[in-house]
């Protein structure tokens, strides 16, 4: 990660660790750059946040500026950029949200020409540029030209791609949902004009919560991030299934007809059986993160399904499936990949599938993901003088192994550091959850003995 691209993008406050002077030079970045042989077009949407505004005729201004042709979608998900970036031959896609953050922080997210995320390589160029210290095949390069007369870029209304993309999704059912009740918590964010209009298309009586965006209620107790009141909604209205998005849409939560949640691990696991039964898990392997349940491995076993474990982040995740061929990978946070269909996660398009399981087994949701049991989970944050050190201290190593093998096959412990702060984070999962904490109590007292702790 640099210093102002993470994993997901250029987040953070809005007008303090973002702000609009940020996104107009990487706007001004991205125009030059994608245009120095021909005229750059980029696409960009933006989520419902009161900043996204601000943000968007920003960075649409200084592309504009340095001579690209610029294409709005407006208020839309991150996996429709990601399509529309990809299926209209754009140079580059740009999405204005910090996801499932509250209202007053924001984001740039920046996608390549097949609607993938940046590759590290572009983005260190834009952050040089940001710090004055740009240089391209060896050549420093410390001012960027201004476009003039006709080589100024126009800023023009795309929303037709957007349509195409309410339309690939619904082309992409294979059943109709006639007959089933389906809730939809939309976070009050980008997906409150999209999901339940695709959802309606295709037959289902649909009952919405959380569609009334005024940029300051994104995220606010509502979607992926904050289920209960899906949970309760589901129950009370006798839904058969109900589906939670984050604010740009590119994850998805879904409630069982009785209120229970299911999580990442258990769309996978319901969706990869599903493939496998139909032959179409190519290589029979589901990727996952590190932070899976250990209860989805036990599942995944007992069906002969393989996986593969990355690190923290869909973007990981989306690496691990294209090097390997694989179909289908994902995040316990609901950020589910199918890559026949998709570049990056897509609440929308993961609802879908659910359903799509559900219709072509004739199941309740409740019973297609009875069999991954979720298995207690205690995580402990230790603040640390060094990430490194305390993880390689040989009596911390000493402690985890320890505790893996008192673990042996019914449970795990996982030691790793945070991406983003100085902590080290201390998991561990096993069917007690009172033996989950004492395990990994246990490894945290071994960091702080050996003196590894932050003041």
């Amino acid at each position: 990660m640099g210093k102002y691209f993470g994993t997901d993008g250029f987040r953070g406050k809005a007008n303090v660790e973002l702000t609009a002077d940020h996104a107009y030079q990487v706007g001004r970045f991205l125009g030059w750059y994608y245009g120095r042989e021909q005229k750059a077009r980029i696409v960009v949407g933006k989520d419902t946040r009161r900043s996204s505004y601000m943000l968007e005729y920003a960075i649409s201004a200084g592309m504009a500026a340095s001579g690209a042709d610029v294409y709005l979608l407006h208020v839309t998900t991150t996996p429709s950029v990601s399509y529309v970036t990809r299926t209209d031959g754009f140079d580059c896609g740009v999405m204005i949200s910090a996801s499932h953050n509250p209202y007053w922080d924001n984001g740039i997210k920046l996608l390549n020409r097949e609607g993938e995320k940046m590759d590290e390589s572009t983005i260190r160029l834009v952050e040089d540029y940001l710090d004055g210290r740009l240089e391209l095949y060896g050549q420093p390069v410390p001012k960027l030209p201004f476009a003039t007369e006709e080589a100024a870029g126009s800023i023009v209304d795309h929303t037709a791609g957007r349509n195409r993309y309410m339309g690939y999704l619904i082309s992409l059912a294979v059943y109709s949902f006639r007959g089933k009740r389906i809730a939809l918590d939309c976070a009050n964010g980008s997906a409150w004009s999209i999901a339940p209009n695709v959802f309606r298309s295709l037959g289902a009586e649909v009952l919405v919560i959380n569609d009334q965006p005024d940029g300051l209620n994104i995220n606010l107790d509502a979607g992926s991030t904050h289920i209960d009141g899906l949970k309760k909604f589901v129950r009370e209205r006798h839904c058969d299934a109900g589906f939670a998005y984050d604010g740009d849409a590119d994850r998805c939560l879904a409630v069982d007809e009785n209120g229970n949640v299911v999580n990442g691990d258990q769309i996978m696991y319901l969706y990869g059986l599903y493939m496998k039964e139909r032959g179409k898990l190519l290589t029979n392997t589901v990727v996952t993160t590190v932070m899976s349940n250990f209860g989805l491995y036990k599942a995944l076993d007992a069906a002969g399904i393989g996986y593969a474990k990355t690190a923290v982040g869909d973007k990981y995740v989306y690496e691990e499936m294209v090097h390997g061929g694989h179909r289908l990978g994902g995040e316990q946070s609901g950020h589910i990949i199918f890559s026949k269909y998709a570049r990056t996660g897509d609440g929308i398009l993961t609802s879908l599938k659910i359903m799509e399981v559900m219709m072509a087994k004739k199941e309740t949701l409740s019973r297609l993901a009875e069999p991954v049991t979720i298995y207690p989970q205690v995580l402990i944050n230790v603040r640390v003088k060094d990430k490194r050190a305390a993880q390689d201290d040989p009596a911390v190593q000493a402690a985890v192994r320890a505790a893996a093998e008192e673990l042996g096959d019914t449970g795990r412990i996982l030691v790793r550091e945070s991406g983003t702060e100085p902590l080290v984070r201390v998991m561990v999962e096993a069917p007690d959850k009172e033996r989950c904490r004492t395990l990994a109590q246990g490894v945290v007292d071994v960091i702080i003995a050996q003196g590894h702790q932050a003041e």
